[in-house]
């Protein structure tokens, strides 16, 4: 165990920070402050076609007009694929991976079939179907075959293989999830079904980087928004696969815009370049999302 917390604050490069992301850093600021630890930032670049570098230069101005001082040197996702491929082979040497080769459109198709046989189609804990295929049941050597002729294709966790594997998981939490759920939270990784760990473009994905990185960089506490408490549960799942330590998670509650929906740059949610602009104050972002003036 780490002498001192290790916070981190992990931002996408791909549109500028907002209220949001401005609550999520200050709070890891705060906390880190408060304990004697230390905050790390990671830029979270695996995304290369979105990710862009002004918005990771307006990240760096963003935070340092915040007043916020984070450890260096700060990670970059897109220089560490290696690791994540690493990881990734552990997982397929222990048969807990397979490739899935059918489109976007080719999966919608047979969930909307499903639905319409069954009345629903199942989905995961952000609403979105789980994979439907039968990849799974391809052979090693067909899988193989197809990768190396090309084709565009997904790496998937056998979720059931993982399971048995892994066995009843749970985290600490020392926040609160969406429901108000606390202390020790039982994760439900199967809510998520065979969830993607890479693609062919893409080769590696969220929630394994996001399980490595965390490992690698010594983080202690993971606080972030309740948009991911279940996320956690795939997390824990990798972790104990990959044998990783498991931080300790502290989901906090979102900043909303007045219609109720979850601040977002897809929504063109206002940017803290542009308040900053208009002549809005650091402290004045702080009362915003509701955190106590700084002492300094």
């Amino acid at each position: 165990m780490p002498d001192r917390a290790v916070y981190r604050f992990a931002p996408s490069p791909n549109g500028y920070l907002h209220l949001g992301h401005a609550y999520s850093a200050l709070l890891n600021a705060d906390l880190a402050r408060a304990c004697g630890g230390r905050m790390l930032l990671r830029i979270e670049d695996i995304d290369v076609g979105r990710c862009r570098p002004e918005f990771e230069a307006a990240i760096y101005e963003d935070l340092g007009w915040l007043g916020i001082v984070w450890g260096r040197p700060v990670r970059r996702q897109s220089e560490h694929f290696d690791a994540y491929a690493q990881a990734l082979a552990r997982l397929r040497a222990m048969g807990l991976v397979y490739a899935s080769f059918e489109s976007r459109g080719a999966v919608a198709r047979r969930v909307a079939a499903l639905a319409a046989a069954r009345g629903t189609a199942p989905r995961d804990p952000d609403g979105v179907p789980l994979y439907p295929g039968h990849a799974g049941e391809l052979t090693a050597d067909e899988q193989a075959r197809r990768m190396a002729a090309g084709e565009p294709y997904g790496l998937r966790l056998d979720m059931a293989a993982a399971l048995a594997r892994a066995g009843a998981l749970s985290w600490e939490e020392a926040g609160a999830g969406p429901q108000g759920e606390s202390g020790i939270i039982p994760a439900d990784p199967a809510a998520w079904g065979d969830v993607l760990l890479a693609r062919r473009d893409v080769p590696t994905s969220y929630h394994l980087s996001v399980v490595v990185d965390d490992a690698l960089q010594g983080v202690t506490e993971v606080a972030r928004g309740h948009d991911l408490f279940w996320s956690t549960s795939v997390h824990r799942l990798l972790q104990a696969l990959l044998d990783l330590p498991v931080p300790r998670y502290r989901h906090h509650g979102l900043i909303l815009d007045a219609d109720g929906r979850k601040l977002s740059k897809s929504t063109q949610a206002t940017a803290l370049r542009t308040l900053r602009a208009a002549g809005v104050g650091a402290e004045a972002i702080r009362a915003r999302v509701g955190l106590a003036l700084s002492a300094r």
